[in-house]
Protein backbone atom coordinates (compact mmCIF):
# COMPACT_ATOMS: atom_id res chain seq x y z
CA UNK A 1 0.00 0.00 0.00
CA UNK A 2 2.59 2.47 0.91
CA UNK A 3 4.47 1.71 -2.85
CA UNK A 4 1.08 2.52 -4.59
CA UNK A 5 0.89 5.85 -2.65
CA UNK A 6 4.24 7.15 -3.62
CA UNK A 7 3.60 6.18 -7.27
CA UNK A 8 0.82 7.45 -7.50
CA UNK A 9 1.55 10.92 -5.37
CA UNK A 10 4.55 10.88 -7.61
CA UNK A 11 2.10 10.91 -10.80
CA UNK A 12 -0.67 13.41 -9.14
CA UNK A 13 2.32 15.93 -8.20
CA UNK A 14 3.54 16.29 -11.23
CA UNK A 15 0.25 16.42 -13.42
CA UNK A 16 -0.66 18.64 -10.85
CA UNK A 17 2.85 20.87 -12.13
CA UNK A 18 2.15 20.75 -15.42
CA UNK A 19 -1.61 22.44 -14.54
CA UNK A 20 -3.35 19.20 -15.36
CA UNK A 21 -5.72 18.78 -12.40
CA UNK A 22 -6.44 15.60 -10.67
CA UNK A 23 -9.54 14.38 -8.74
CA UNK A 24 -12.43 12.19 -8.63
CA UNK A 25 -15.10 12.19 -11.69
CA UNK A 26 -17.83 14.77 -10.77
CA UNK A 27 -20.68 12.71 -9.72
CA UNK A 28 -23.15 14.66 -11.87
CA UNK A 29 -21.25 13.20 -15.03
CA UNK A 30 -21.54 10.45 -16.42
CA UNK A 31 -17.92 9.20 -16.49
CA UNK A 32 -17.11 5.38 -15.95
CA UNK A 33 -13.73 3.52 -14.94
CA UNK A 34 -12.93 1.20 -18.29
CA UNK A 35 -12.78 -2.34 -17.33
CA UNK A 36 -8.98 -3.18 -17.00
CA UNK A 37 -6.32 -6.41 -16.82
CA UNK A 38 -4.56 -6.66 -13.34
CA UNK A 39 -2.73 -9.87 -14.61
CA UNK A 40 0.81 -9.42 -15.42
CA UNK A 41 0.51 -12.19 -17.31
CA UNK A 42 -2.81 -12.40 -18.71
CA UNK A 43 -4.45 -15.88 -18.42
CA UNK A 44 -8.09 -17.59 -19.08
CA UNK A 45 -9.12 -17.06 -15.50
CA UNK A 46 -8.64 -15.28 -12.85
CA UNK A 47 -8.26 -17.00 -9.13
CA UNK A 48 -8.24 -15.02 -6.00
CA UNK A 49 -9.61 -15.42 -2.03
CA UNK A 50 -10.39 -18.50 -1.19
CA UNK A 51 -12.51 -20.07 -3.30
CA UNK A 52 -11.14 -18.36 -6.43
CA UNK A 53 -14.06 -15.89 -6.68
CA UNK A 54 -12.82 -13.28 -4.90
CA UNK A 55 -12.44 -9.63 -6.49
CA UNK A 56 -10.46 -6.64 -6.91
CA UNK A 57 -11.66 -3.02 -4.59
CA UNK A 58 -11.70 0.14 -6.61
CA UNK A 59 -13.11 3.36 -5.53
CA UNK A 60 -16.80 4.05 -6.46
CA UNK A 61 -16.26 6.73 -8.63
CA UNK A 62 -12.71 6.72 -10.85
CA UNK A 63 -9.98 9.46 -11.10
CA UNK A 64 -9.31 11.92 -13.76
CA UNK A 65 -6.89 14.36 -14.72
CA UNK A 66 -8.39 17.10 -17.00
CA UNK A 67 -5.32 17.84 -20.14
CA UNK A 68 -7.78 21.25 -21.19
CA UNK A 69 -10.87 19.92 -21.33
CA UNK A 70 -10.27 16.50 -21.78
CA UNK A 71 -10.39 14.12 -19.18
CA UNK A 72 -8.50 10.82 -18.90
CA UNK A 73 -9.36 8.35 -16.27
CA UNK A 74 -6.17 6.71 -14.16
CA UNK A 75 -6.12 3.73 -12.60
CA UNK A 76 -3.25 2.61 -10.22
CA UNK A 77 -2.89 -1.21 -9.99
CA UNK A 78 -0.39 -3.54 -8.53
CA UNK A 79 -0.24 -6.15 -10.44
CA UNK A 80 -0.93 -10.41 -9.93
CA UNK A 81 1.12 -13.33 -10.70
CA UNK A 82 0.00 -17.08 -10.25
CA UNK A 83 1.50 -18.66 -8.06
CA UNK A 84 1.16 -22.11 -6.84
CA UNK A 85 -0.09 -22.21 -2.98
CA UNK A 86 -0.06 -25.13 -0.39
CA UNK A 87 -2.39 -25.36 2.69
CA UNK A 88 -0.37 -26.50 5.65
CA UNK A 89 -1.90 -26.17 9.27
CA UNK A 90 -4.26 -24.40 8.73
CA UNK A 91 -3.30 -21.40 6.05
CA UNK A 92 -1.69 -20.93 2.59
CA UNK A 93 1.49 -20.78 2.00
CA UNK A 94 3.52 -20.51 -1.11
CA UNK A 95 5.27 -23.01 -2.09
CA UNK A 96 8.84 -22.00 -2.22
CA UNK A 97 8.21 -20.68 1.15
CA UNK A 98 10.58 -22.24 3.98
CA UNK A 99 8.34 -23.49 6.75
CA UNK A 100 9.54 -23.32 10.58
CA UNK A 101 10.41 -26.72 11.32
CA UNK A 102 7.09 -26.50 14.38
CA UNK A 103 5.08 -27.20 10.68
CA UNK A 104 6.46 -29.48 8.88
CA UNK A 105 4.89 -32.35 10.90
CA UNK A 106 1.73 -31.11 8.84
CA UNK A 107 2.91 -32.21 5.83
CA UNK A 108 1.32 -35.14 5.86
CA UNK A 109 -2.13 -33.76 5.23
CA UNK A 110 -1.53 -30.96 2.88
CA UNK A 111 -2.74 -29.97 -0.53
CA UNK A 112 -1.63 -27.16 -3.58
CA UNK A 113 -3.44 -24.98 -4.98
CA UNK A 114 -2.94 -22.05 -7.73
CA UNK A 115 -4.28 -18.35 -6.59
CA UNK A 116 -3.31 -14.49 -8.58
CA UNK A 117 -1.24 -12.89 -6.00
CA UNK A 118 0.24 -9.31 -5.68
CA UNK A 119 3.55 -9.45 -7.19
CA UNK A 120 4.75 -5.70 -6.13
CA UNK A 121 4.84 -4.56 -9.20
CA UNK A 122 2.71 -1.94 -10.60
CA UNK A 123 0.73 -1.23 -13.32
CA UNK A 124 -0.93 2.66 -14.11
CA UNK A 125 -3.79 2.37 -16.89
CA UNK A 126 -4.87 5.59 -18.46
CA UNK A 127 -8.05 6.05 -20.67
CA UNK A 128 -11.33 8.02 -21.84
CA UNK A 129 -14.19 7.53 -18.99
CA UNK A 130 -16.19 9.34 -21.43
CA UNK A 131 -19.09 7.11 -22.81
CA UNK A 132 -18.63 5.76 -26.71
CA UNK A 133 -14.74 6.95 -26.34
CA UNK A 134 -12.40 4.29 -26.65
CA UNK A 135 -8.75 4.98 -25.91
CA UNK A 136 -6.53 3.44 -23.20
CA UNK A 137 -2.63 3.81 -22.99
CA UNK A 138 -0.69 1.73 -20.25
CA UNK A 139 2.62 1.62 -18.76
CA UNK A 140 4.18 -1.25 -16.19
CA UNK A 141 6.92 -1.59 -13.80
CA UNK A 142 9.56 -3.70 -15.86
CA UNK A 143 12.80 -5.33 -14.81
CA UNK A 144 14.81 -2.35 -15.68
CA UNK A 145 12.87 0.83 -14.76
CA UNK A 146 9.82 1.60 -12.75
CA UNK A 147 6.59 3.02 -13.78
CA UNK A 148 8.10 6.33 -11.46
CA UNK A 149 10.41 6.84 -14.23
CA UNK A 150 8.43 7.02 -17.00
CA UNK A 151 6.39 10.15 -15.74
CA UNK A 152 7.52 12.06 -17.92
CA UNK A 153 6.72 10.46 -21.14
CA UNK A 154 2.99 9.61 -19.48
CA UNK A 155 2.26 12.66 -19.40
CA UNK A 156 3.87 13.71 -22.73
CA UNK A 157 1.28 10.97 -24.07
CA UNK A 158 -2.06 12.43 -22.27
CA UNK A 159 -0.93 16.07 -23.69
CA UNK A 160 -0.44 14.80 -27.24
CA UNK A 161 -3.29 12.65 -27.29
CA UNK A 162 -5.63 15.37 -26.30
CA UNK A 163 -6.74 16.34 -30.32
CA UNK A 164 -7.24 12.51 -30.87
CA UNK A 165 -9.83 12.28 -27.94
CA UNK A 166 -11.48 15.59 -29.16
CA UNK A 167 -11.84 13.97 -32.57
CA UNK A 168 -13.34 10.72 -30.94
CA UNK A 169 -15.68 12.90 -28.27
CA UNK A 170 -16.86 14.53 -31.69
CA UNK A 171 -17.98 11.12 -33.19
CA UNK A 172 -19.33 9.72 -29.52
CA UNK A 173 -21.73 12.72 -29.67
CA UNK A 174 -22.45 12.20 -33.01
CA UNK A 175 -22.93 8.93 -32.49
CA UNK A 176 -25.15 9.37 -29.56
CA UNK A 177 -27.49 12.32 -31.26
CA UNK A 178 -27.94 9.71 -33.85
CA UNK A 179 -28.78 6.46 -31.20
CA UNK A 180 -30.75 9.70 -29.60
CA UNK A 181 -33.06 10.31 -33.04
CA UNK A 182 -32.94 6.77 -33.85
CA UNK A 183 -34.63 6.07 -30.18
CA UNK A 184 -37.18 8.83 -30.51
CA UNK A 185 -38.37 7.66 -33.91
CA UNK A 186 -38.67 4.14 -32.65
CA UNK A 187 -40.73 5.41 -29.74
CA UNK A 188 -42.48 7.73 -31.65
CA UNK A 189 -43.40 4.67 -33.98
CA UNK A 190 -44.36 2.85 -30.76
CA UNK A 191 -46.84 5.22 -29.28
CA UNK A 192 -48.63 5.55 -32.91
CA UNK A 193 -48.73 1.80 -33.08
CA UNK A 194 -50.19 1.74 -29.57
CA UNK A 195 -52.35 4.38 -29.85
CA UNK A 196 -54.05 2.51 -32.89
CA UNK A 197 -53.85 -0.77 -30.55
CA UNK A 198 -55.89 1.17 -28.52
CA UNK A 199 -58.47 2.84 -30.63
CA UNK A 200 -59.04 -0.82 -32.04
CA UNK A 201 -59.31 -2.12 -28.22
CA UNK A 202 -61.24 0.40 -27.36
CA UNK A 203 -64.03 0.04 -30.04
CA UNK A 204 -64.36 -3.88 -29.95
CA UNK A 205 -64.90 -3.22 -26.54
CA UNK A 206 -67.78 -0.87 -27.35
CA UNK A 207 -69.12 -3.24 -30.01
CA UNK A 208 -69.37 -6.26 -27.64
CA UNK A 209 -71.09 -3.96 -25.07
CA UNK A 210 -73.59 -2.65 -27.51
CA UNK A 211 -74.21 -6.47 -28.77
CA UNK A 212 -74.86 -7.32 -25.30
CA UNK A 213 -77.39 -3.97 -24.61
CA UNK A 214 -79.00 -5.52 -28.16
CA UNK A 215 -79.50 -8.82 -26.42
CA UNK A 216 -80.65 -7.60 -23.31
CA UNK A 217 -82.86 -5.59 -25.19
CA UNK A 218 -84.39 -8.15 -27.12
CA UNK A 219 -85.23 -10.21 -24.45
CA UNK A 220 -86.36 -7.23 -22.52
CA UNK A 221 -88.67 -6.76 -25.07
CA UNK A 222 -89.88 -10.12 -24.69
CA UNK A 223 -90.54 -9.81 -21.33
CA UNK A 224 -92.10 -6.35 -21.34
CA UNK A 225 -94.17 -8.48 -24.24
CA UNK A 226 -95.49 -10.81 -21.31
CA UNK A 227 -96.27 -9.00 -19.15
CA UNK A 228 -98.27 -6.57 -20.96
CA UNK A 229 -100.07 -9.66 -22.43
CA UNK A 230 -100.39 -11.00 -18.91
CA UNK A 231 -102.20 -7.77 -17.24
CA UNK A 232 -104.38 -7.54 -20.10
CA UNK A 233 -105.62 -11.04 -19.79
CA UNK A 234 -105.57 -10.08 -15.75
CA UNK A 235 -107.59 -7.01 -16.12
CA UNK A 236 -110.01 -9.56 -18.02
CA UNK A 237 -111.04 -11.64 -14.06
CA UNK A 238 -112.41 -10.65 -11.21
CA UNK A 239 -112.72 -11.25 -8.00
CA UNK A 240 -110.07 -12.96 -5.97
CA UNK A 241 -108.15 -14.47 -8.66
CA UNK A 242 -107.63 -11.26 -9.95
CA UNK A 243 -106.49 -9.55 -6.92
CA UNK A 244 -103.97 -12.35 -6.32
CA UNK A 245 -103.12 -12.35 -9.71
CA UNK A 246 -102.05 -8.83 -10.15
CA UNK A 247 -99.94 -9.10 -6.82
CA UNK A 248 -97.85 -11.21 -8.71
CA UNK A 249 -97.44 -9.71 -11.60
CA UNK A 250 -96.06 -7.01 -9.17
CA UNK A 251 -93.26 -8.99 -7.37
CA UNK A 252 -92.18 -10.87 -10.97
CA UNK A 253 -91.55 -7.26 -12.24
CA UNK A 254 -90.15 -6.03 -9.45
CA UNK A 255 -88.12 -8.81 -9.14
CA UNK A 256 -86.56 -8.74 -12.77
CA UNK A 257 -85.80 -5.27 -12.15
CA UNK A 258 -85.88 -2.56 -14.44
CA UNK A 259 -87.37 -3.40 -18.01
CA UNK A 260 -86.61 0.02 -20.01
CA UNK A 261 -84.66 -0.99 -22.52
CA UNK A 262 -83.46 2.95 -23.15
CA UNK A 263 -81.82 2.47 -19.94
CA UNK A 264 -79.23 -0.05 -21.59
CA UNK A 265 -78.92 2.11 -24.10
CA UNK A 266 -78.07 4.68 -21.85
CA UNK A 267 -75.18 2.73 -20.17
CA UNK A 268 -73.63 2.42 -23.41
CA UNK A 269 -69.96 3.58 -23.67
CA UNK A 270 -69.05 4.48 -26.87
CA UNK A 271 -65.24 3.70 -28.57
CA UNK A 272 -64.21 7.58 -28.20
CA UNK A 273 -65.74 7.55 -24.70
CA UNK A 274 -63.35 4.43 -23.90
CA UNK A 275 -60.62 5.76 -25.58
CA UNK A 276 -59.53 8.72 -27.73
CA UNK A 277 -56.60 9.23 -29.91
CA UNK A 278 -53.75 11.08 -29.61
CA UNK A 279 -53.15 11.70 -33.23
CA UNK A 280 -54.52 13.38 -35.98
CA UNK A 281 -56.70 11.68 -38.38
CA UNK A 282 -56.22 12.08 -41.74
Amino acid sequence: MHQAIEIADEIYKSLSAKGHRVQFAPPDQKMHRVAFEERETPGKDRKYGRYSMGTIWSPHRPTITFVGDVPFGLTLTEMTERATMRYIGGRFVRENTKLPASRRGHAAHTWTTEQDLPCGRFRLIAYSPLQGVAWTESWQDTPKSSIKSMVPVIIRKLESSKGAIHKLMAKAENEAAQRKLEWEESQKRWRHAEDQRRVAQARADSQKQLSEIMDRWASTVSVERFFLEAETRVEGLDGERKDKLLERLRLARSMLGTLDPLEYLEGWIAPDEIYKTKFDQD
